[in-house]
Protein backbone atom coordinates (compact mmCIF):
# COMPACT_ATOMS: atom_id res chain seq x y z
CA UNK A 1 0.00 0.00 0.00
CA UNK A 2 1.18 3.71 -0.43
CA UNK A 3 2.37 5.15 2.61
CA UNK A 4 3.38 8.88 3.31
CA UNK A 5 6.21 8.64 5.73
CA UNK A 6 6.73 11.43 8.64
CA UNK A 7 10.11 12.26 9.98
CA UNK A 8 10.95 11.14 13.14
CA UNK A 9 11.62 13.74 16.00
CA UNK A 10 13.24 13.38 19.57
CA UNK A 11 11.93 15.85 22.45
CA UNK A 12 13.33 17.52 25.12
CA UNK A 13 12.57 16.44 29.04
CA UNK A 14 9.28 18.32 29.78
CA UNK A 15 8.13 19.00 26.11
CA UNK A 16 4.66 17.88 25.00
CA UNK A 17 4.40 16.67 21.37
CA UNK A 18 2.25 18.90 18.80
CA UNK A 19 -1.20 16.99 17.75
CA UNK A 20 -0.58 16.00 14.39
CA UNK A 21 -3.49 18.27 12.05
CA UNK A 22 -6.49 16.54 11.04
CA UNK A 23 -6.34 14.98 8.00
CA UNK A 24 -10.11 14.33 6.14
CA UNK A 25 -9.88 11.03 4.04
CA UNK A 26 -12.49 10.50 1.46
CA UNK A 27 -12.80 6.80 0.24
CA UNK A 28 -14.06 5.98 -3.42
CA UNK A 29 -14.96 2.79 -4.49
CA UNK A 30 -15.95 1.65 -7.90
CA UNK A 31 -17.81 -1.86 -10.05
CA UNK A 32 -17.85 -1.48 -13.35
CA UNK A 33 -20.91 -3.56 -13.75
CA UNK A 34 -24.08 -4.04 -11.70
CA UNK A 35 -24.04 -7.74 -10.78
CA UNK A 36 -23.68 -8.65 -7.38
CA UNK A 37 -25.13 -5.21 -6.13
CA UNK A 38 -27.76 -6.13 -4.68
CA UNK A 39 -25.82 -8.79 -2.15
CA UNK A 40 -25.55 -7.63 1.33
CA UNK A 41 -21.93 -7.19 1.22
CA UNK A 42 -20.66 -6.71 -1.78
CA UNK A 43 -17.53 -5.34 -3.69
CA UNK A 44 -18.17 -2.23 -2.71
CA UNK A 45 -18.59 -2.46 0.69
CA UNK A 46 -15.48 -4.83 0.40
CA UNK A 47 -13.41 -1.88 -0.96
CA UNK A 48 -14.49 0.80 1.93
CA UNK A 49 -13.79 -1.83 4.37
CA UNK A 50 -10.29 -2.06 3.20
CA UNK A 51 -9.98 1.78 2.77
CA UNK A 52 -11.30 2.21 6.87
CA UNK A 53 -9.18 -0.10 7.77
CA UNK A 54 -6.12 1.50 6.04
CA UNK A 55 -7.35 5.16 8.04
CA UNK A 56 -7.77 3.18 11.23
CA UNK A 57 -3.91 2.24 10.79
CA UNK A 58 -3.40 5.84 10.43
CA UNK A 59 -4.88 7.18 13.22
CA UNK A 60 -2.05 8.12 14.94
CA UNK A 61 -0.86 10.50 12.39
CA UNK A 62 -4.64 12.35 12.29
CA UNK A 63 -5.95 10.71 9.12
CA UNK A 64 -10.69 10.18 9.94
CA UNK A 65 -12.81 8.82 7.82
CA UNK A 66 -15.45 11.10 6.44
CA UNK A 67 -18.81 9.94 6.55
CA UNK A 68 -19.80 10.64 3.33
CA UNK A 69 -20.16 7.78 0.74
CA UNK A 70 -18.61 7.95 -3.03
CA UNK A 71 -19.75 4.71 -4.59
CA UNK A 72 -20.27 3.94 -7.92
CA UNK A 73 -21.97 0.38 -8.74
CA UNK A 74 -22.17 -0.36 -12.37
CA UNK A 75 -20.64 2.19 -13.83
CA UNK A 76 -17.01 2.07 -16.32
CA UNK A 77 -13.60 3.61 -15.01
CA UNK A 78 -13.76 4.62 -18.99
CA UNK A 79 -15.10 8.35 -18.31
CA UNK A 80 -15.64 10.45 -15.93
CA UNK A 81 -19.88 10.63 -16.19
CA UNK A 82 -19.80 9.09 -12.83
CA UNK A 83 -22.18 10.73 -9.87
CA UNK A 84 -20.43 9.52 -7.16
CA UNK A 85 -16.89 11.09 -8.70
CA UNK A 86 -18.61 14.31 -9.61
CA UNK A 87 -19.66 14.75 -6.12
CA UNK A 88 -15.96 13.88 -4.58
CA UNK A 89 -14.49 16.62 -7.36
CA UNK A 90 -16.99 18.69 -5.93
CA UNK A 91 -16.33 18.54 -2.30
CA UNK A 92 -12.25 18.83 -3.37
CA UNK A 93 -13.21 22.03 -4.86
CA UNK A 94 -14.66 22.69 -1.49
CA UNK A 95 -12.29 22.34 0.98
CA UNK A 96 -14.10 19.66 2.17
CA UNK A 97 -11.42 16.43 1.51
CA UNK A 98 -7.62 16.28 2.17
CA UNK A 99 -6.96 12.67 1.06
CA UNK A 100 -8.60 10.31 -1.12
CA UNK A 101 -8.26 6.43 -0.34
CA UNK A 102 -9.22 3.89 -3.07
CA UNK A 103 -8.37 -0.06 -2.83
CA UNK A 104 -6.58 0.14 -6.28
CA UNK A 105 -5.74 3.06 -8.81
CA UNK A 106 -8.02 1.78 -11.74
CA UNK A 107 -11.15 2.10 -9.30
CA UNK A 108 -10.91 6.16 -9.73
CA UNK A 109 -10.38 6.00 -13.44
CA UNK A 110 -9.07 3.52 -16.58
CA UNK A 111 -8.30 6.39 -18.43
CA UNK A 112 -4.71 7.81 -18.41
CA UNK A 113 -6.00 11.16 -19.64
CA UNK A 114 -9.21 11.66 -17.35
CA UNK A 115 -6.68 10.11 -14.32
CA UNK A 116 -4.13 13.15 -15.34
CA UNK A 117 -6.65 15.97 -15.10
CA UNK A 118 -7.52 14.23 -11.91
CA UNK A 119 -3.92 14.20 -10.24
CA UNK A 120 -3.58 18.03 -11.46
CA UNK A 121 -6.67 19.08 -9.43
CA UNK A 122 -5.64 17.09 -6.30
CA UNK A 123 -1.87 18.59 -6.86
CA UNK A 124 -3.18 22.24 -7.24
CA UNK A 125 -5.65 21.75 -3.41
CA UNK A 126 -2.68 19.69 -1.92
CA UNK A 127 -5.18 16.53 -2.34
CA UNK A 128 -3.17 13.21 -0.95
CA UNK A 129 -3.81 10.27 -3.03
CA UNK A 130 -3.82 6.84 -1.51
CA UNK A 131 -3.98 3.02 -3.07
CA UNK A 132 -4.54 0.80 -0.66
CA UNK A 133 -2.89 -2.10 -2.36
CA UNK A 134 -0.22 -0.76 -4.36
CA UNK A 135 3.19 1.13 -3.14
CA UNK A 136 3.64 4.09 -4.49
CA UNK A 137 4.35 8.02 -3.37
CA UNK A 138 3.52 10.83 -5.63
CA UNK A 139 5.79 12.92 -4.12
CA UNK A 140 8.67 11.78 -5.84
CA UNK A 141 9.01 11.18 -10.14
CA UNK A 142 9.88 7.28 -9.14
CA UNK A 143 6.24 7.01 -7.53
CA UNK A 144 4.47 9.52 -10.46
CA UNK A 145 6.69 6.95 -12.94
CA UNK A 146 4.72 3.68 -11.27
CA UNK A 147 1.97 5.39 -11.13
CA UNK A 148 1.15 6.62 -14.66
CA UNK A 149 2.43 2.76 -15.56
CA UNK A 150 -0.12 1.12 -13.56
CA UNK A 151 -3.02 3.60 -15.21
CA UNK A 152 -1.17 2.54 -18.77
CA UNK A 153 -2.25 -0.67 -18.32
CA UNK A 154 -5.47 -0.18 -16.64
CA UNK A 155 -6.49 1.34 -19.83
CA UNK A 156 -5.11 -1.54 -22.15
CA UNK A 157 -6.93 -3.67 -20.14
CA UNK A 158 -10.15 -1.37 -20.76
CA UNK A 159 -9.50 -1.21 -24.36
CA UNK A 160 -9.00 -5.52 -24.57
CA UNK A 161 -12.28 -5.77 -22.62
CA UNK A 162 -14.09 -3.23 -25.44
CA UNK A 163 -12.48 -5.16 -27.79
CA UNK A 164 -13.22 -8.69 -26.67
CA UNK A 165 -16.83 -7.48 -26.45
CA UNK A 166 -17.05 -5.85 -29.68
CA UNK A 167 -15.92 -9.33 -31.41
CA UNK A 168 -18.72 -11.29 -28.99
CA UNK A 169 -21.47 -9.27 -30.56
CA UNK A 170 -20.52 -9.31 -34.39
CA UNK A 171 -19.68 -13.08 -34.13
CA UNK A 172 -23.38 -13.65 -32.48
CA UNK A 173 -24.99 -11.39 -34.66
CA UNK A 174 -23.24 -13.62 -37.76
CA UNK A 175 -25.08 -16.60 -35.79
CA UNK A 176 -28.48 -14.28 -36.16
CA UNK A 177 -28.59 -14.44 -32.12
CA UNK A 178 -30.30 -11.33 -30.47
CA UNK A 179 -27.72 -10.04 -28.42
CA UNK A 180 -29.51 -8.07 -26.22
CA UNK A 181 -30.38 -4.20 -25.71
CA UNK A 182 -34.57 -3.08 -25.18
CA UNK A 183 -37.10 -5.65 -27.30
CA UNK A 184 -38.67 -4.28 -30.30
CA UNK A 185 -42.61 -4.48 -30.91
CA UNK A 186 -43.69 -7.51 -32.03
CA UNK A 187 -41.55 -9.60 -30.35
CA UNK A 188 -41.32 -10.94 -26.87
CA UNK A 189 -37.74 -11.84 -25.35
CA UNK A 190 -37.99 -15.47 -24.09
CA UNK A 191 -34.92 -17.23 -22.97
CA UNK A 192 -32.54 -15.20 -24.70
CA UNK A 193 -34.19 -15.40 -27.77
CA UNK A 194 -36.95 -13.35 -29.73
CA UNK A 195 -40.63 -14.88 -29.61
CA UNK A 196 -43.38 -13.89 -32.27
CA UNK A 197 -46.00 -11.50 -30.10
CA UNK A 198 -49.26 -12.35 -32.17
CA UNK A 199 -51.33 -9.10 -31.19
CA UNK A 200 -48.28 -6.55 -31.27
CA UNK A 201 -47.58 -8.67 -34.77
CA UNK A 202 -50.95 -7.33 -36.10
CA UNK A 203 -50.12 -3.81 -35.14
CA UNK A 204 -46.77 -3.61 -36.80
CA UNK A 205 -48.15 -5.45 -40.38
CA UNK A 206 -51.29 -2.71 -39.80
CA UNK A 207 -48.26 0.48 -39.66
CA UNK A 208 -46.69 -0.94 -42.72
CA UNK A 209 -49.98 -1.18 -44.53
CA UNK A 210 -51.14 2.50 -43.12
CA UNK A 211 -47.72 3.96 -44.54
CA UNK A 212 -48.44 2.24 -47.89
CA UNK A 213 -51.53 3.98 -48.06
CA UNK A 214 -51.29 7.11 -46.97
CA UNK A 215 -46.96 7.40 -48.04
CA UNK A 216 -46.44 10.01 -44.57
CA UNK A 217 -44.86 9.10 -41.33
CA UNK A 218 -46.93 11.76 -39.57
CA UNK A 219 -50.16 10.63 -41.31
CA UNK A 220 -49.20 7.15 -40.21
CA UNK A 221 -48.35 8.15 -36.51
CA UNK A 222 -52.07 9.55 -36.38
CA UNK A 223 -53.85 6.76 -37.29
CA UNK A 224 -51.96 4.59 -34.98
CA UNK A 225 -52.09 6.92 -31.62
CA UNK A 226 -56.13 7.38 -32.63
CA UNK A 227 -56.00 3.54 -32.45
CA UNK A 228 -54.63 3.93 -29.10
CA UNK A 229 -51.42 1.70 -29.81
CA UNK A 230 -48.60 2.75 -27.93
CA UNK A 231 -44.58 1.79 -27.73
CA UNK A 232 -43.32 -1.92 -26.64
CA UNK A 233 -44.40 -2.79 -23.29
CA UNK A 234 -42.36 -4.91 -20.95
CA UNK A 235 -41.16 -5.86 -16.96
CA UNK A 236 -37.51 -5.42 -16.07
CA UNK A 237 -35.49 -7.73 -13.94
CA UNK A 238 -36.11 -5.48 -11.17
CA UNK A 239 -40.07 -5.36 -11.84
CA UNK A 240 -40.22 -1.78 -12.98
CA UNK A 241 -42.50 -1.98 -15.90
CA UNK A 242 -41.21 0.39 -18.67
CA UNK A 243 -42.61 1.11 -21.85
CA UNK A 244 -46.37 1.81 -23.28
CA UNK A 245 -45.64 5.68 -24.41
CA UNK A 246 -47.73 7.02 -27.07
CA UNK A 247 -45.81 6.28 -30.36
CA UNK A 248 -43.82 9.36 -32.16
CA UNK A 249 -42.93 9.83 -35.28
CA UNK A 250 -39.54 8.82 -35.09
CA UNK A 251 -40.60 5.30 -33.43
CA UNK A 252 -42.72 4.66 -36.38
CA UNK A 253 -39.87 5.41 -38.19
CA UNK A 254 -37.79 3.00 -36.81
CA UNK A 255 -40.69 0.27 -36.68
CA UNK A 256 -40.34 1.13 -41.01
CA UNK A 257 -36.81 0.72 -41.43
CA UNK A 258 -35.92 -1.96 -39.02
CA UNK A 259 -34.63 -5.27 -41.04
CA UNK A 260 -35.59 -7.50 -37.64
CA UNK A 261 -39.25 -7.74 -38.86
CA UNK A 262 -37.47 -10.03 -42.01
CA UNK A 263 -36.59 -12.30 -39.82
CA UNK A 264 -32.89 -11.09 -40.14
CA UNK A 265 -30.24 -9.02 -37.99
CA UNK A 266 -28.02 -6.03 -38.83
CA UNK A 267 -24.92 -5.27 -37.12
CA UNK A 268 -23.28 -2.16 -38.78
CA UNK A 269 -23.66 -2.59 -42.53
CA UNK A 270 -23.95 -5.99 -42.63
CA UNK A 271 -27.06 -8.18 -42.66
CA UNK A 272 -27.97 -11.51 -41.62
CA UNK A 273 -30.40 -14.07 -41.56
CA UNK A 274 -31.80 -14.40 -37.60
CA UNK A 275 -33.47 -16.79 -35.58
CA UNK A 276 -36.73 -14.93 -35.11
CA UNK A 277 -39.27 -15.38 -37.42
CA UNK A 278 -40.31 -12.91 -39.37
CA UNK A 279 -43.13 -10.43 -39.50
CA UNK A 280 -43.58 -9.01 -42.60
CA UNK A 281 -43.66 -9.67 -45.83
CA UNK A 282 -40.03 -9.13 -47.98
CA UNK A 283 -42.42 -7.54 -50.94
CA UNK A 284 -44.31 -5.40 -48.38
CA UNK A 285 -41.14 -4.46 -47.01
CA UNK A 286 -39.20 -3.36 -50.25
CA UNK A 287 -42.43 -1.37 -51.14
CA UNK A 288 -42.04 0.43 -48.32
CA UNK A 289 -38.31 0.88 -48.35
CA UNK A 290 -39.24 2.29 -51.91
CA UNK A 291 -41.67 4.88 -50.79
CA UNK A 292 -39.16 6.21 -47.48
CA UNK A 293 -36.60 6.53 -50.55
CA UNK A 294 -38.57 8.58 -52.25
CA UNK A 295 -39.46 10.78 -49.42
CA UNK A 296 -36.00 11.10 -48.39
CA UNK A 297 -36.27 10.16 -44.98
CA UNK A 298 -33.62 7.20 -45.11
CA UNK A 299 -31.08 10.39 -45.90
CA UNK A 300 -32.13 11.93 -42.34
CA UNK A 301 -29.92 15.19 -41.57
CA UNK A 302 -27.70 15.08 -44.81
CA UNK A 303 -31.71 15.96 -46.93
CA UNK A 304 -32.73 17.95 -44.29
CA UNK A 305 -29.66 20.64 -44.12
CA UNK A 306 -29.03 20.67 -47.91
CA UNK A 307 -30.74 24.79 -46.76
CA UNK A 308 -28.32 25.45 -44.24
CA UNK A 309 -30.50 27.27 -41.38
CA UNK A 310 -29.40 30.60 -40.07
CA UNK A 311 -31.26 30.49 -36.79
CA UNK A 312 -30.71 26.42 -36.51
CA UNK A 313 -30.12 25.56 -32.72
CA UNK A 314 -31.34 28.96 -31.53
CA UNK A 315 -34.58 29.10 -32.32
CA UNK A 316 -37.32 27.45 -29.22
CA UNK A 317 -41.43 27.35 -29.00
CA UNK A 318 -42.84 29.88 -27.13
CA UNK A 319 -45.59 27.05 -26.38
CA UNK A 320 -43.26 23.85 -25.41
CA UNK A 321 -39.86 25.23 -24.83
CA UNK A 322 -38.79 22.92 -26.93
CA UNK A 323 -35.94 23.91 -29.70
CA UNK A 324 -37.60 23.93 -33.30
CA UNK A 325 -35.96 22.24 -36.51
CA UNK A 326 -35.18 23.52 -39.59
CA UNK A 327 -36.41 21.88 -42.73
CA UNK A 328 -37.52 22.49 -45.73
CA UNK A 329 -40.05 21.42 -48.62
CA UNK A 330 -40.90 21.76 -52.13
CA UNK A 331 -43.30 22.38 -54.22
CA UNK A 332 -43.73 21.22 -57.62
CA UNK A 333 -40.20 20.03 -57.62
CA UNK A 334 -39.66 23.91 -58.07
CA UNK A 335 -39.54 26.26 -55.33
CA UNK A 336 -38.31 25.19 -51.83
CA UNK A 337 -40.31 26.84 -48.91
CA UNK A 338 -38.00 26.71 -45.55
CA UNK A 339 -39.27 25.94 -41.91
CA UNK A 340 -38.79 26.30 -38.17
CA UNK A 341 -40.80 23.38 -36.67
CA UNK A 342 -41.67 22.56 -32.92
CA UNK A 343 -39.57 19.08 -32.09
CA UNK A 344 -43.32 18.31 -29.99
CA UNK A 345 -45.44 18.85 -33.43
CA UNK A 346 -42.43 16.86 -35.57
CA UNK A 347 -42.30 13.83 -33.35
CA UNK A 348 -46.20 13.92 -32.16
CA UNK A 349 -47.76 15.50 -34.71
CA UNK A 350 -48.91 18.80 -35.28
CA UNK A 351 -52.17 18.64 -33.10
CA UNK A 352 -49.72 18.46 -30.16
CA UNK A 353 -48.07 21.93 -30.49
CA UNK A 354 -50.07 25.07 -31.21
CA UNK A 355 -46.92 26.55 -32.91
CA UNK A 356 -46.48 23.70 -35.42
CA UNK A 357 -43.90 26.16 -37.54
CA UNK A 358 -42.60 29.39 -38.38
CA UNK A 359 -41.91 30.43 -41.53
CA UNK A 360 -37.69 30.52 -41.86
CA UNK A 361 -37.38 33.27 -44.12
CA UNK A 362 -39.32 35.76 -41.93
CA UNK A 363 -37.85 35.06 -38.81
CA UNK A 364 -34.35 35.15 -40.28
CA UNK A 365 -34.92 38.41 -41.72
CA UNK A 366 -36.43 39.84 -38.36
CA UNK A 367 -33.10 38.85 -36.75
CA UNK A 368 -30.78 40.05 -39.60
CA UNK A 369 -32.77 43.59 -39.69
CA UNK A 370 -32.23 44.11 -35.94
CA UNK A 371 -28.30 43.34 -36.24
CA UNK A 372 -28.34 45.61 -39.03
CA UNK A 373 -29.15 48.62 -36.95
CA UNK A 374 -27.01 46.71 -34.06
CA UNK A 375 -24.32 47.68 -36.90
CA UNK A 376 -25.38 51.37 -37.80
CA UNK A 377 -25.05 52.12 -34.37
CA UNK A 378 -21.32 50.64 -33.69
CA UNK A 379 -20.40 52.41 -37.23
CA UNK A 380 -22.06 55.85 -35.79
CA UNK A 381 -20.50 55.49 -32.02
CA UNK A 382 -18.24 57.72 -30.41
CA UNK A 383 -17.04 57.69 -27.11
CA UNK A 384 -17.59 60.44 -24.91
CA UNK A 385 -13.96 62.48 -23.46
CA UNK A 386 -12.49 60.13 -20.95
CA UNK A 387 -14.19 57.45 -22.06
CA UNK A 388 -12.93 54.08 -23.27
CA UNK A 389 -10.68 54.12 -26.34
CA UNK A 390 -12.71 53.63 -29.41
CA UNK A 391 -12.58 50.78 -31.88
CA UNK A 392 -10.70 51.36 -34.97
CA UNK A 393 -12.59 51.60 -38.06
CA UNK A 394 -11.20 48.62 -40.30
CA UNK A 395 -11.06 46.37 -37.17
CA UNK A 396 -15.00 47.45 -37.19
CA UNK A 397 -15.88 46.56 -40.40
CA UNK A 398 -13.94 43.38 -40.47
CA UNK A 399 -16.29 42.39 -37.61
CA UNK A 400 -19.21 43.50 -39.22
CA UNK A 401 -18.72 42.32 -42.47
CA UNK A 402 -20.47 39.34 -42.50
CA UNK A 403 -23.67 41.11 -42.10
CA UNK A 404 -23.20 42.58 -45.14
CA UNK A 405 -23.92 39.55 -47.23
CA UNK A 406 -27.08 38.65 -45.94
CA UNK A 407 -29.67 40.31 -49.11
CA UNK A 408 -32.82 42.11 -47.98
CA UNK A 409 -35.83 40.26 -47.28
CA UNK A 410 -39.26 41.47 -45.83
CA UNK A 411 -39.15 41.72 -42.45
CA UNK A 412 -41.27 39.45 -39.64
CA UNK A 413 -44.55 39.63 -38.75
CA UNK A 414 -45.22 40.92 -35.42
CA UNK A 415 -46.75 38.08 -34.01
CA UNK A 416 -44.44 35.40 -33.90
CA UNK A 417 -44.93 32.06 -31.78
CA UNK A 418 -41.23 31.14 -31.38
CA UNK A 419 -38.09 33.09 -29.14
CA UNK A 420 -34.48 32.71 -29.57
CA UNK A 421 -32.38 30.36 -27.04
Amino acid sequence: MSTFSMPSRRYAIGEQPRKNPVIRCAIYTRKSSEEGLEQEFNSLDAQRESGEAYIASQKAEGWVCLPDKYDDGGYTGGNMERPAVQRLMADIDAGKVDCVVVYKVDRLSRSLMDFARMMEVFDRKKISFVSVTQQFNTTQSMGRLTLNILLSFAQFEREIISERTRDKIAATRKKGKWFGGKPILGYDLVAGKLVVNRDEAFRVREIFAIYVDTRSVRQTTLEAVRRGWTTKGWMQKDGKCVGGLPLTNPYVHRILTSVSYLGKVQHHDQIYDGEQEAIIDPALWKRTAAILEANGRDKGSDVRNVHSGLLKGLVRCCHCDKPMAHTFTTKSGKRTYRYYVCHVAQSSGYHACPSKSVPAEQIESFVVDRLRRVRQRLLRWRPRRGGVRPMRRPSRRRLLRPLSRWPAVPPAPASCSCRLA
